[in-house]
């Protein structure tokens, strides 16, 4: 017996381990596919438009989209079997690139980029839901780490979740511009199906070892907002977090409305993705070194002290029209956005029941979401209609000349000045609140989340002690 239970417990990691890394090649395979054909749909609809109206309405439409999407997938992901959940975001998004490409084949580009034609939004909206529908894998996803890793080392699996992230951007973000650049549109359309459903037959042979999910009686229909408030009001300073989160999405609205138009003034579309690639790996740097030494003893602390070396970074990477302190400042602001995220997720996994962290995720997920459309609608038109021209103006340039120096895109660069400048602010105020010491003493002294939050299984003589982090049963998942 004194050998047979270490055994199992170890044949139970083994088979958690092997699901999970499995579980991260199939979502780097999904990222990719569904990355790659938003960036490229952003970079041919401003390469032929020249619009910053209408890619910064593609990039807040996408925001809104997960906005809406977000607490619906919350609670799909909590009432079904992982696996299951990732199986139906595969699907999904191949009939989504399936149906864009009937469009194309269909429509002339030339009718297709009509800004001012049904079409052109049909498509650009299919093609948005598709990669938003990988926002129920990512939900499902953190739930997963919670599922089949131990409570010590999340935050390093967290990291891991930046560091596919971040090879997704880096893949995507050369392979978009050269798509565009030389294969056009149609081509890029086919390889985003054929890879779609290369993520679909590869999740078909994983297998994650779960138990049945038990119904929650107090849910209510397909969204639980109510299950989700209760499970965050439980968490004193967890709201917090989530509306501190909900405003950093805020100001980097800013960024996501006004990057692409910034960096296609300074380079071509496939320089730009390769510029795009190099600032990528800084996603991979940061997501490693989460991986290898986690957030420390309080991850909280670490989020803010990072968000504020981010507003920083926003407000001087674009103070001159030169593209080294471009695409350098892109590179350190990426390297900073894997800890940030995997802190959240940590303190989530952490202070919530596993059976609701879906919802509550998918809450998280849908009032940050919501924050980046709003900033991307306002931006992209203020920018396009009045700040812009108000900086190439002389007026403009003799007022921010000396700040600002010269180029075609300064009026940008002050949104961008500011936006970085008001994230500074609004973080440092964040330390001195009750909510922040709340939510760090709630995380220093709650206990470890048992077994996939379901508890230890019943004891009896011959059973193996629980293993933090692994469910009790390991069925098949296909089943």
């Amino acid at each position: 017996m004194s050998v047979v239970m270490p055994t199992l417990v170890l044949m139970q990691l083994t088979a958690a381990r092997s699901a999970f890394a499995n579980v991260l090649i199939n979502t780097l395979i999904a990222n990719v596919t569904t990355s790659f054909l938003w960036f490229a749909l952003t970079f041919w609809v401003y390469i032929k438009t020249q619009s910053v109206l209408a890619t910064g309405i593609i990039g807040g439409a996408y925001m809104l989209f997960v906005a809406l999407f977000a607490m619906v997938f919350g609670t799909v992901v909590d009432r079904h079997r992982k696996h299951a959940v990732m199986v139906l975001s595969s699907v999904v998004s191949a009939v989504a690139f399936g149906a864009a490409g009937v469009l194309y084949l269909f429509f002339t580009e030339d009718q297709l980029l009509d800004l001012g034609a049904p079409w052109f939004w049909v498509f650009a909206a299919i093609i948005l839901f598709g990669g938003v529908i990988e926002q129920l894998r990512n939900i499902a996803l953190s739930t997963t780490v919670t599922l089949l890793i131990e409570e010590d080392k999340r935050a390093n699996a967290n990291g891991l979740v930046g560091t596919v992230q971040g090879i997704a951007f880096l893949v995507t973000s050369v392979f978009s511009g050269l798509s565009i650049g030389f294969l056009g549109m149609g081509w890029t359309l086919v390889i985003a199906i054929v890879f779609m459903g290369v993520s679909f037959v590869h999740l078909l042979f994983i297998r994650i070892p779960e138990a049945e999910p038990v119904p929650d009686p107090n849910s209510s229909g397909a969204l639980d907002f109510r299950g989700s408030v209760q499970a965050i009001r439980l968490a004193p300073g967890l709201f917090a977090l989530i509306i501190f989160s909900t405003f950093n999405n805020l100001i980097g609205g800013v960024y996501m409305a006004l990057m692409d138009p910034y960096g296609l003034t300074l380079f071509d579309a496939q320089i730009w993705g390769i510029a795009l690639a190099f600032g990528s790996t800084g996603f991979l740097i940061g997501g490693a070194l989460v991986a290898k030494f986690g957030l420390g003893k309080r991850p909280v602390r670490t989020m803010l002290l990072v968000v504020i070396a981010m507003g920083l970074l926003g407000a001087i990477f674009m103070l001159r029209e030169w593209w080294p302190l471009y695409v350098v400042g892109i590179w350190f602001y990426m390297m900073l956005v894997p800890p940030v995220e995997a802190a959240e997720q940590t303190v989530i996994q952490k202070v919530v029941p596993f059976q609701r962290q879906g919802r509550v995720f998918g809450t998280a997920a849908a009032f940050e979401a919501s924050a980046a459309p709003i900033t991307a609608f306002l931006i992209a038109p203020l920018a396009e209609f009045l700040i812009i021209p108000y900086m190439d103006s002389p007026a403009g340039q003799q007022q921010w000349g000396w700040l600002l120096g010269e180029g075609d895109a300064r009026g940008i660069a002050l949104v961008c000045l500011f936006a970085g400048l008001i994230m500074v602010v609004a973080t440092t105020l964040a330390f001195f609140t009750r909510s922040y010491r709340k939510l760090t003493k709630l995380y220093e002294h709650a206990p470890a989340q048992p077994a996939g939050g379901e508890g230890p299984p019943e004891s009896s003589p011959d059973a193996p002690p629980p293993v933090r982090g692994i469910a009790p049963e390991i069925p098949d998942a296909r089943e």
